[in-house]
């Protein structure tokens, strides 16, 4: 590897785990740049899973203020996103090319129900005002939801943040920077799940991950740094524009 690879890659790291800290989708920054360096997707994917994971817990825990009072929830979510995590991982080793015809259209999907989340939320609100308003753990389609948000991020991961945003944004009454927080903690899970799977079954490349581990911890410091003082409207528009940025690198 090159000293200008090393550094790409470093840099791509940082910009990964800073915006994965803020919403997801770094993957779009640092797959594609191991494409270039003729890295096998399959190993680019494993190995930017894995290094992907210091970032996502430097970002939980830089969000950690807005993580109180979430405990039950999270290890409620942690369920899903972990089951979720290893089937992903699975269906990665089994079938490699399948699940890339209907990214796009989950990232599209994501990207509406993140712009009519309020919407949604209210209504989801009033229909369960006759028994109290939403449990704290969210409605109930919320589990499966997360689950199925966690399949995706252990197959390949870009915009599972958007994905987990939409869901938490209207299954569950809380403030968005404190879902957001939640966000970081499940998607680290599925991302460390994963991993533990790469690791074991998978061709990993190490100096990718260790470059990527490295890049993504500071952007993940950047990342709760300037996230969590984003204003919901803000956020939900910061969302959009990656999760666009996202559809558009899938299509193009």
């Amino acid at each position: 590897m090159t000293p200008l690879e090393i550094v790409a890659i470093l840099l791509a790291g940082v910009a990964a785990g800073t915006i994965n800290t803020v919403v997801g989708s770094g993957t779009l920054i640092t797959f594609p740049t191991l494409l270039a360096f003729g890295v096998p997707p399959v190993t680019a994917n494993v190995s930017n899973s894995i290094g992907l994971v210091p970032g996502s817990v430097t970002g939980a825990i830089g969000y950690r203020r807005e993580l109180a009072g979430q405990r039950r929830r999270l290890l409620h979510l942690a369920s899903a996103s972990g089951v979720g995590g290893l089937l992903g991982g699975v269906l990665l080793l089994w079938q490699p090319g399948a699940f890339e015809l209907v990214v796009p259209v989950l990232i599209l999907l994501g990207l509406v129900l993140v712009v009519a989340g309020p919407r949604i939320s209210a209504y989801v609100a009033r229909r369960h005002e006759a028994t109290g308003g939403l449990p704290e753990r969210g409605a109930w389609w919320v589990w499966p939801a997360m689950c199925a948000c966690g399949v995706y991020g252990g197959y390949f991961g870009a915009a599972q943040g958007v994905l987990m945003m939409a869901v938490l944004g209207i299954g569950v009454a809380d403030d968005l920077q404190r879902l957001n927080g939640a966000k970081n903690v499940l998607a680290a899970l599925v991302n460390a799940i994963s991993g533990v799977l790469f690791v074991v079954l998978a061709d990993v490349d190490w100096q990718i991950v260790g470059l990527i581990a490295v890049g993504s911890v500071v952007g993940g410091l950047i990342g709760a740094s300037v996230g969590r003082r984003l204003p919901a409207p803000v956020l939900r528009a910061f969302i959009v524009v990656v999760g666009v940025a996202a559809l558009a690198a899938f299509l193009v």
